[in-house]
This record gives structure tokens, C-alpha cells and sequence, in this order.
């Protein structure tokens, strides 16, 4: 028999598991992580040109980077997206309906990153590769985790066994672990390139509501890893109790 306080708390927490695994799932797949917002398109190169290389060209961190940064572009996990301008020139606005988006291949998301963007020769930047590898491997660790922890606590159910919560609570708590390090890694990723990249004037930065979903999920998993947690403690220390109790 399960105390209805303990019965409570679980599923409180199975409910913030899934709208945190909603969220996490919603952010890996869209591209609006980190936003660009260019003044005007347009000076001295050609949109068009930058527009045809970006979306067809070889794979090249400083080219699309260099696009982003002119062309409205917003950068995710697994997309790059640019806002084509409706002037072939690009001394119109762009209009925000003609978005194109280009996908990181699987070979791309483990490309070695470079000092210098762009040049081979400058050679690797240890520390930029890792970060972009751990910003797309951890959001898969970490909804891993959770399908584990909910076919462990669905097996739990079916057995009519309490014991698997405190399992489950612990593959939730990393599960928001692995996700807080994803946008850590994907922050500082985002400085350090640039750092080494040149940002043309006038061009504002900002966070994207992708990346505020993931930044929601992490406390949403850690705070039903903490009620699942609670309540397999609690519920392991009552049956002692009264099986003590019933012993004396």
C-alpha cells in the first residue's frame, strides 16, 4: 500500500518529466538557440552570393558563420537558418517569411574546429571541437536517460514494486545535469567563436527560444528527480518502520 503523499509526488513528478522531455525534444529539433540581427544587408558583398554558398557550398565554419552574422541567421543544434533578401543586391530588408535552412550533417558535427575559422593551417581548437561535440551529444544523453528511467519506472508499475523510483529520480537528476552542461556548452562555444571570428558592425546578438526551452527543462528534471527521489526515501524508510513495528 502506497501512502498517498508518496503516490502524490510521483506523479507530480512524472508530469514535470515529460513537459521538461517536451520541451528538450523541442529545442534539439528547431534552429532558434542563438539569433542574429543585421541592421541592414547590403555594402560591399553580394547577399546573393553569400546566399548560394551557404545553402550550397562545401561545409566551411567561417563561411556560414560570415552569413549568419549579415544575412538575420539564427543557429541551433542541428540547423543554421539565413533570411534571404527579397533584393538579389541585399540592400532591402529581408523579409523574415524567406527563411532557408541547412541541416549539420552527422560527419559535420564531428569536424575538428579551427584557431582561426576557415584555416586549416592554424590548427585545431581543442577546446571549441569538444564543446560543439558535447552540445550535440549530451540533449541525446540526456533524452536517453529519461526513456530509460520511464521504461524502468513503467516495468516498476507493472511489477507493483516501489523500489525502481529511487533508480528513475537518480536517471532524472543526470538527465537534467546532461542538459544544463548542453547550454553551458553551447554558450561558451558561441563566445569562443566570436572571439576569433569579426562580427561586422552594428550586428545584435541574441538568445533564442530554443535555448530557453532547454534551459527550462534542466530544473523541470532535476525538480522530479527530487520528488521521485523524496518519495522512494520516504517510502522505503515507512515499510522499515512498520515492519519493525510489526516484528516488535
Amino acid at each position: 500500500m502506497v501512502d498517498n503523499r508518496y503516490a502524490t509526488a510521483i506523479v507530480i513528478g512524472s508530469v514535470l518529466s515529460l513537459l521538461a522531455t517536451v520541451y528538450l525534444s523541442v529545442a534539439v529539433g528547431t534552429q532558434q538557440w542563438y539569433q542574429y540581427c543585421s541592421p541592414r544587408v547590403g555594402g560591399d558583398w553580394n547577399a546573393s552570393e553569400l546566399q548560394e554558398e551557404f545553402l550550397k557550398g562545401e561545409f566551411d565554419e567561417k563561411t556560414y558563420s560570415d552569413t549568419l552574422f549579415r544575412l538575420n541567421g539564427t543557429m541551433g543544434l542541428w540547423w543554421r537558418c539565413v533570411q534571404v533578401p527579397t533584393d538579389p543586391h541585399g540592400y532591402k530588408e529581408a523579409d523574415p517569411k524567406m527563411t532557408k535552412c541547412v541541416s549539420f550533417t552527422l560527419k559535420q558535427q564531428f569536424l575538428p574546429k579551427y584557431k582561426e575559422p576557415g584555416n586549416h593551417n592554424s590548427g585545431e581548437d581543442l577546446l571549441r571541437t569538444y564543446l560543439w561535440r558535447c552540445q550535440f551529444l549530451l540533449p541525446l544523453v540526456s533524452l536517453g536517460l529519461v526513456l530509460l528511467g520511464g521504461m524502468i519506472g513503467l516495468c516498476g508499475c507493472v511489477c507493483r514494486s516501489f523500489s525502481p523510483t529511487l533508480g528513475v529520480g537518480v536517471l532524472h537528476l543526470l538527465a537534467g545535469m546532461c542538459t544544463l552542461a548542453t547550454v553551458c556548452c553551447f554558450l561558451a562555444g558561441m563566445d569562443l567563436l566570436h572571439r576569433v571570428s569579426d562580427l561586422p558592425e552594428g550586428v545584435d546578438e541574441s538568445f533564442g527560444w530554443s535555448l530557453y526551452l532547454a534551459l527550462i527543462s534542466s530544473p523541470m528534471h532535476m525538480m522530479a528527480a527530487a520528488l521521485l527521489v523524496w518519495a522512494a526515501r520516504s517510502h522505503r524508510q515507512n515499510y522499515y518502520r512498520m515492519t519493525a513495528y510489526r516484528v516488535a
